[in-house]
């Protein structure tokens, strides 16, 4: 399905969105990417969510990726003999592994890791942030702490360490049931929650065993510290700035989003930001202009994709909320500003014969009238290196693996298109000047570049750069292999 845009859209599924007819129309409104959280829902339920999206990828002949979100480990408080206490700012109060209900002066904390891993001064912030205690003296079964922001505490609500990085594997067992769970139906990306370190993405890796691609979360302080080498074991990032917002002063999370996005693109790795991207929609069928404005600034600085979560998956306005993502993705690229953005912040990579030519493809793109660049990719690194090079025309990645035409469903500018294993160059010329002409990126007589790898299907080899018509007559009579 052709896009008058280049970076895509990721919607979450969920009680607003659980038949095939709004799936599809969501799909026709945008959304490239559908994401299953993995939080909410039975594994029946998400199983008949897969099911109707992968209805609608062949319906509609349009390769879909599917990212199941897993949940990770939640931190939360226990119970109150009143459901709920208000907590005063300079006020004591305790957390401890007694079950019994608490009061205004203490309560239950389940989660022993957490109290082998605090140290005097350590902050543990409450329900999103909104409580802030420090701890004034802990030991192995207990915290005492000074109330520094207070409000109201009750049943259950979640807790965030920010300070020290928690002994705690990033997969819960509800997570490992999970992830075996959604490999088996054919999830084409797992993205990984609370990813503190990269044995998190390791373990993630191993008991997936190359059925879907990780992608990791950064909402951790200690994720932003690892950064490089989480993403150096990533198959992509998640900008996640739910929890990052609670566990950092929310003034830093807009340079750190600039600078992750910078270097996953350097890096070829798709990345995607996420949270309360248009949240206003989930009740209103108008964003406010600062939600506008937060989807434009992921879009200049060339996030690979921006991505909706209540709002497309319990909201009152799923369509309305895609198809505003999508009409801002369309003003933002069509800005002179964007393109000026997007080149200057371009990061020349010239290690491998593959650079060369993928870079040598954006440049001839950019000089000539070329109105496409087609690069035929097994597993899909060629369209990743084309990518990060944000040419100025579209990419289309020419495949014949059903799963890597998926995957690229989340990479910036790239319209995969299913093709039969090829023997001969000049089939593959052909095959991507059919392509270009039948998805509406050229005509007869216009020009594309093509890139490939010789031999066919050994992933790495990329090597040869042409300059094709996608006239077929004219290929046919000027190429005589």
């Amino acid at each position: 399905m052709k896009r008058d845009r280049k970076t895509k859209i990721v919607a979450t599924l969920g009680p607003a969105s659980n038949t095939y007819e709004m799936i599809r129309k969501l799909h026709e409104a945008g959304a490239d990417v559908f994401r299953l959280n993995m939080s909410h829902g039975s594994h029946p339920e998400i199983a008949e969510r897969h099911k109707m999206i992968r209805q609608v990828e062949k319906d509609l002949d349009s390769p879909i990726a599917i990212l199941a979100d897993l949940q990770g480990p939640k931190l939360r408080v226990g119970v109150f003999a009143n459901d709920s206490e208000e907590l005063e700012w300079g006020e004591t109060f305790r957390l401890d592994l007694d079950e019994t209900p608490g009061t205004h002066k203490r309560v239950n904390l389940p989660h022993p890791e957490i109290f082998a891993a605090l140290e005097v001064g350590s902050h543990l912030l409450v329900n999103d942030g909104k409580i802030s205690l420090r701890v004034e003296e802990c030991g192995e079964d207990f915290a005492n702490c000074i109330v520094e922001t207070g409000g109201t505490i009750s049943n259950r609500k979640g807790v965030n360490v920010p300070d020290v990085v928690l002994p705690l594997a990033a997969l819960s067992e509800k997570d490992r049931k999970d992830l075996e769970f959604v490999c088996a139906l054919g999830v084409d990306w797992l993205a990984l929650s609370f990813v503190q370190r990269p044995e998190d993405v390791m373990e993630a890796r191993e008991l997936a065993g190359g059925r879907a691609s990780i992608l990791s979360k950064i909402e951790k302080p200690a994720a932003v510290k690892s950064f490089d080498d989480i993403l150096a074991v990533s198959d992509g990032i998640m900008v996640a700035r739910g929890d990052l917002g609670v566990e950092l002063p929310v003034q830093n999370v807009p340079p750190i989003q600039k600078r992750l996005v910078r270097k996953c693109r350097a890096a070829a790795k798709p990345v995607i930001v996420a949270t309360q991207m248009l949240e206003s929609m989930i009740e209103s069928p108008m964003p406010t202009r600062a939600e506008v404005s937060d989807v434009a600034t992921a879009i200049y600085e060339g996030t690979d994709a921006v991505m909706l979560s209540a709002e497309s998956a319990a909201g009152d306005y799923p369509i309305e909320a895609v198809t505003t993502m999508n009409n801002v993705a369309i003003e933002v690229e069509s800005d002179s500003t964007y393109v000026e953005i997007i080149e200057a912040s371009r990061t020349a990579q010239r290690n491998s014969v593959a650079d060369g030519i993928v870079a040598a493809a954006r440049e001839i793109a950019e000089t000539t009238n070329i109105k496409s660049i087609c690069c035929f990719t097994s597993s899909g690194t060629t369209a990743a290196l084309v990518a990060r090079e944000r040419p100025r025309v579209p990419i289309i990645a020419m495949t014949s693996c059903r799963g890597t035409a998926r995957r690229h469903a989340l990479t910036w500018g790239t319209q995969s298109v299913m093709t039969g294993e090829l023997e001969r160059f000049k089939q593959a010329v052909v095959n991507a000047a059919r392509a270009a002409r039948a998805n509406g990126y050229a005509d007869e007589n216009d020009q594309i570049v093509v890139t490939a790898g010789v031999p066919f299907n050994q992933p790495g080899t990329t090597n040869i750069l042409r300059v094709a018509p996608c006239d077929e007559r004219l290929i046919y009579s000027t190429d005589p292999e």
